[in-house]
């Protein structure tokens, strides 16, 4: 039986979830938010901040679930705009980080009185306290790192950092203290078994000091590609309609993004969606003005987005895999992303996408100018992405890990 964490119950959590559930393994799942409509004080809510919590359901049994809630849910709403300081990087008391930290010493506390349990899976920054608690007790260590390891990731970010100084403030890993990068390494050190998602960020880990750790690859899985309304989809000619969604930051490569589109001028268009990060970053604040700019939307709008547009664009510098780009897939967009994300793992060249170096605008350009002069080429390789992308299931995904956790747990 296995012990789950994590803060938010992203879609590869509940995937876990599921296979674990269904094998029969599922001791606990410990989390901040577990909401369903007939929550007695959801009511109480507008409908808007209704609709966002209830994205924190999951279809598992509910005593199956065990909640730590009063720090996540304030930091839902302070950060659109109410006790703004309650989430400042790291020391606020309602702070990504701080939520992580609680959630991890609270999973520990309770430990030792669940029954049954032979392992737990946590996650970076919310399993240092799991995984010592879990260490007194005897039970394997599972520890999913979504991103790459710390120190590439860092020397990357300086390195920007240098080389693009207006966007700076935007690059929030060069703020980690050494106390919390401190951490990322003790749970690596406690960790018995690794599960990435890239080849990417497998390849980070070279330099971690964890010679000897089974590391398991496990590719993300894509939503169902689902019907596309005629309403949806793009016209044959006229500009090319590109589209970026994530966190907007130089983390992601964004600069040279937008560098390659003034390139092409005219013959593109260009819509982010996602929401800044960092500091006031000028040239993120005109961009921001400039092309179409959407904050936030559901997921399933974001889905209808990419179906409206032409091409994804994922120019990152650093991303341990990058589910938007299987979720552009999956829709029906060829892709461009860099080597430094899991686009080299399932992008066929030429075929569903094309692969550039990364701080390449002439690179990205160049793939651009390619795809607006090419269009039934563009959409036959669209076709092609969705294709793909169908063999990349959340089923699949969550099946391999409960997979490998059962080889792990029989040599116990």
């Amino acid at each position: 039986m296995m012990v789950v964490v994590h803060p938010t119950g992203n879609r590869n959590v509940r995937a876990l979830l599921a296979g674990l559930l269904d094998a029969g393994l599922l001791a606990e799942f410990a989390t901040t938010l577990a909401l369903n409509e007939s929550s007695f004080w959801l009511r109480h809510f507008p409908s808007r901040a209704r609709r966002q919590l209830l994205r924190r359901s999951y279809d598992i049994p509910v005593k199956l679930v065990r909640t730590r809630p009063w720090r996540e849910a304030v930091r839902l709403f302070a950060d659109r705009g109410w006790l703004g300081g309650l989430t400042h990087h790291e020391t606020g008391w309602a702070s990504v980080d701080a939520v992580y930290r609680d959630l991890d010493r609270c999973a520990a506390r309770h430990l030792p009185g669940i029954k049954g349990v032979r392992g737990v899976y946590a996650y970076e920054d919310g399993a240092y306290d799991l995984f010592k608690a879990a260490g007194h007790l005897g039970l394997r260590r599972f520890y999913d790192l979504p991103t790459g390891y710390w120190r590439a990731t860092r020397r990357l970010m300086e390195e920007e950092a240098d080389l693009q100084p207006e966007w700076a403030s935007t690059l929030t890993a060069n703020l980690n203290s050494a106390e919390k990068l401190a951490r990322k390494d003790d749970e690596l050190r406690l960790a018995d078994v690794i599960f990435v998602a890239s080849n990417f960020t497998r390849s980070t880990l070279a330099g971690a000091g964890i010679d000897g750790k089974p590391i398991h690859l496990v590719p993300y899985g894509a939503p169902p590609s689902g019907m596309i309304k005629p309403e949806e989809l793009t016209e044959g000619g006229g500009k090319l309609r590109l589209l970026y969604v994530g966190s907007l930051g130089q983390h992601k490569g964004l600069s040279y993004l937008l560098e390659a589109v003034d390139l092409l001028g005219s013959s593109v268009e260009l819509t982010l969606i996602g929401r800044p990060v960092g500091g006031l970053c000028v040239p993120l604040r005109d961009a921001m003005a400039k092309h179409r700019y959407v904050q936030s939307l559901p997921h399933q709008e974001v889905l209808a987005e990419m179906r409206r547009h032409d091409v994804f664009v994922f120019p990152s510098l650093c991303d341990g895999f990058g589910l938007v780009l299987l979720e552009a897939m999956s829709q029906g967009l060829p892709v461009i992303a860099t080597p430094h994300s899991g686009g080299p793992d399932f992008i066929t060249e030429g075929k569903d996408g094309f692969i550039v170096p990364i701080r390449s605008s002439d690179a990205i350009a160049d793939r651009l100018a390619w795809f607006a002069e090419h269009r039934e080429e563009t959409r036959a390789m669209g076709e092609s992405a969705r294709a793909k992308a169908a063999f990349h299931t959340w089923a699949n995904y969550g099946a391999k890990i409960v997979q490998a956790i059962i080889q792990h747990l029989g040599h116990d």
